[in-house]
């Protein structure tokens, strides 16, 4: 028999990115980051401590996922062709207090009835030109950190947030997310969810990712192209993940992006809408 699942574990909860595309090279890996989002509280409490002895008495105050799948994303952020990647991941949170997974980590600063703000330390992948035909004379883009913050407001099953982040090194650009999520049980072992958010991006960014500079023009055939700062694109995405007993799940996910303003009318894209899907088993500790 399954164990019964607690709405109250996942309202406002499903926005932690458990596993960017570690092995991705565009920045359209924010809408895969949100579609293999698992928060370890999207789990039951952890077994008796017996269980695991030592070791559950040492990570007492910690939640533990760990898992893996296949995550098929664009091969860049406007490509029209695709790659299917395993995607391995591991989260752990502290005391609802710090959340630490393969993007990076989320710090929470200040929480207060239905508000929470925390903050946000964590990368941003690089791009190679030689990701895509369409991308050779364009240059790398590097990687960079990020530091950022998020603001949150919860009402029952559904959240809605804003979050900006910085990068530093890489494209040097600020990007921003405002959006909404909403978790639901159907069952004692099953939860669906469904996210809709819009991504904006400063002109370093825009310019790094979908601009062609003269020099880039020359080598690579393109029209020269200036990317501004605006709505970069919007992203939808619907899940689903199944209690199989009380520590393994199963989730899916597919999501799709459509890309916008002058990210969609940049000569380096091929196709605005971008779709992207997943498939991840998990165990919680």
């Amino acid at each position: 028999m399954f164990a019964k699942m607690d709405s109250g574990i996942f309202a406002g909860r499903a926005s932690l990115a458990a596993m960017a595309i570690l092995f991705s090279t565009h920045p359209g890996t924010a809408l895969a980051a949100d579609a293999i989002a698992v928060n370890s509280d999207d789990f039951l409490p952890p077994p008796e401590p017996s269980r695991f002895g030592r070791i559950e008495q040492k990570l007492a105050d910690w939640h533990v996922v760990v898992g893996g799948g296949a995550i098929i994303v664009p091969k860049y952020e406007g490509s029209d062709e695709f790659k299917i990647m395993p995607v391995p991941f591991v989260t752990a949170t502290f005391r609802d207090v710090v959340t630490i997974d393969p993007t990076g980590a989320d710090i929470a600063i200040y929480k207060q009835d239905r508000f929470a703000f925390s903050a946000r330390l964590g990368y941003e992948m690089d791009r190679d030109e030689d990701d895509a035909d369409r991308l050779r004379g364009l240059g790398d883009i590097g990687m960079g950190a990020t530091v950022g913050g998020k603001a949150a407001v919860n009402f029952g099953p559904a959240e809605i947030f804003a979050q900006v982040d910085k990068t530093i090194g890489g494209s040097d650009g600020l990007v921003g997310e405002v959006g909404i999520e909403v978790s639901q049980p159907l069952s004692q072992s099953l939860m669906i969810g469904a996210r809709a958010s819009a991504v904006f991006a400063d002109e370093n960014h825009m310019q790094a990712y979908f601009g062609v500079t003269p020099e880039q023009s020359a080598r690579s055939g393109l029209a020269r192209y200036d990317a501004g700062a605006g709505l970069k694109r919007a992203d939808f995405s619907v899940s689903a993940t199944y209690m199989l007993n009380q520590n393994w799940m199963v989730r899916g996910e597919a999501g799709i992006g459509v890309l916008v303003g002058d990210a969609a009318d940049s000569p380096i894209v091929v196709e605005k809408i971008q779709p992207s899907g997943m498939l991840l088993v998990g165990y919680r500790f």
